[in-house]
């Protein structure tokens, strides 16, 4: 595939999208509405972290999810791509960030830390037989790929496994050569058996290693960092430095990677665009301070999960709108009134608030009802539950818990909250019918579990229980 520079304005030769499936994975219809969306808004490429979605054969048959797609539908994800000029790079954990491998008790004995399903022994040379096959799986089914990214960040409790404080123990040896030797031996397999394709590397492993280290390892050779910063206010003259070092290392190519949800609280469920658009502001800046032959693209991250046992955060399409300004932001070299109006255009909505959350959300775009519905959710039910169990006087008066678990209540009060209590009641549950029948359009069943019950359920519930024993008083007294 050809570089497909998007425009003279942007410093990237590829915006790639990543595609976070170890969390809420879209089912491969959604896929199709939303790919050439996101070749519409500027994006050329596609960085898809896999985890347990992939359909893993063999001895790593239990790595996948119940709903992991099958090969076929890999390959359709795949067409659909190319048929929207989207580059897919694969994205496979090696090192860090290995729960989804290391939680099964087939892997377990293959973790650094044996209480820790997060980070890979790399010690065994059964953990990068391990690693190799799972490359090799996830290759098999993509052709001519020209990038392949290893992860490799957050390497959490490196150097505390006991094979590894023996290690330690030798004077020459460190924790960062015990991590760059394991991202040498993956990057090197990984050539061997697939010359074509070059590893790509988070670089948070690398950042705190000296110039010398870092430079006698021969890792620059192998592998292209990717620097990542999601803060809005990122340090571009630390950015700057880093490539700097890198450059001196040996590193003749290196990526950045920005985000544009999932990186402001692992349980948030409503995108801050303002916050996303500063980020890739100030990245824009950090390009146009960069060697240009140095610099392979950005990938605009899109977390579903902090780790593999944490939360959803928000949903691909809540998070489609600042995916959009995040796009248009780069393809347009910044934020104008233009790129807001065009992304209006885009998405049919009619007013797009960047600095605060949409409280009135509508579009058209692929799952635009789940943005919808979603923000309803988030801004109200809630707070309208709260206000009718906790703040109004005739609830706190005369239906408190002690009144409740008694069936004690005063007919006259009653009328005075009966009827607000049932119509809230009944309003929550169409909504929660529709955003079911939403969610279920673009997710799977565990998806649309999860986020109810996250989300919806505990206000809900309350609400629901309220009502129950409201008819259970009055059942009492008649």
């Amino acid at each position: 595939m050809e570089e497909n520079k998007m425009t003279v304005s942007s410093p990237f030769g590829l915006h790639l999208v990543h595609l976070d499936l170890k969390g809420a994975p879209p089912k491969v219809s959604y896929l199709a509405e939303i790919f050439p969306l996101f070749r519409t808004l500027g994006a050329n490429g596609l960085l898809i972290e896999y985890e347990d979605m992939f359909p893993y054969e063999g001895e790593l048959k239990p790595l996948r999810a119940e709903h992991a797609y099958s090969a076929s539908e890999i390959k359709e994800i795949l067409n659909l791509a190319k048929l929207h000029e989207l580059e897919v790079i694969p994205l496979v954990q090696t090192f860090g960030h290995m729960e989804f491998v290391l939680k099964h008790q087939e892997f377990s004995h293959l973790r650094e830390v044996e209480m820790f399903p997060n980070a890979l022994n790399p010690h065994k040379e059964e953990s990068l037989m391990l690693v190799s096959a799972m490359i090799d799986q996830v290759v098999a089914l993509h052709d001519g790929l020209r990038w392949f990214h290893i992860g490799s960040d957050e390497v959490y409790y490196l150097g505390e496994g006991e094979e590894s404080k023996q290690w330690l123990q030798k004077d020459e040896n460190s924790t960062e050569k015990l991590c760059l030797s394991h991202m040498k031996a993956v990057a090197s397999c990984m050539v061997s058996s697939h010359p074509a394709v070059k590893p790509i590397v988070w670089d948070d492993m690398l950042r705190g290693v000296s110039e010398e280290t870092l430079t006698e390892s021969g890792v620059a050779q192998l592998m292209e960092p990717m620097i990542w910063d999601y803060a809005p206010d990122l340090d571009e003259d630390d950015k700057v430095l880093l490539v700097e070092k890198y450059r001196k290392c040996g590193f003749p190519k290196l990526w950045f990677a920005s985000a544009f949800k999932g990186a402001t609280g692992a349980n948030q469920s409503l995108t801050l665009i303002g916050h996303h658009l500063k980020n890739h502001l100030q990245w824009l800046k950090v390009a146009n301070s960069t060697p240009a032959d140095m610099l392979q693209g950005i990938a605009l991250t899109g977390w579903q999960r902090y780790d593999h046992f944490s939360v959803l955060c928000e949903l691909l399409p809540v998070g489609i709108p600042s995916l959009a300004v995040c796009l248009q932001a780069l393809q347009n070299g910044g934020y104008s009134e233009k790129v807001k109006e065009n992304v209006e255009k885009q998405l049919g909505l009619s007013s797009l608030e960047i600095d605060t959350f949409m409280s009135e959300s509508s579009g058209t775009f692929p799952g635009s009802d789940i943005f919808t519905l979603v923000t309803q959710v988030c801004f109200y039910l809630k707070p309208s539950v709260d206000e009718l169990l906790e703040r109004n006087r005739y609830v706190t008066g005369w239906f408190s818990p002690y009144h409740r678990k008694r069936k004690i209540v005063h007919p006259i009060m009653m009328h005075h909250f009966q009827p607000d209590a049932v119509s809230l009641l009944d309003k929550w549950n169409t909504v929660m019918q529709e955003l079911q029948a939403a969610l279920n359009r673009v997710f799977y069943m565990c998806t649309l579990e999860e986020w109810m019950e996250e989300n919806v359920h505990p206000s809900l519930h309350k609400l629901q229980e309220v009502v129950d024993d409201l008819d259970k008083a009055i059942q009492a007294q008649s």
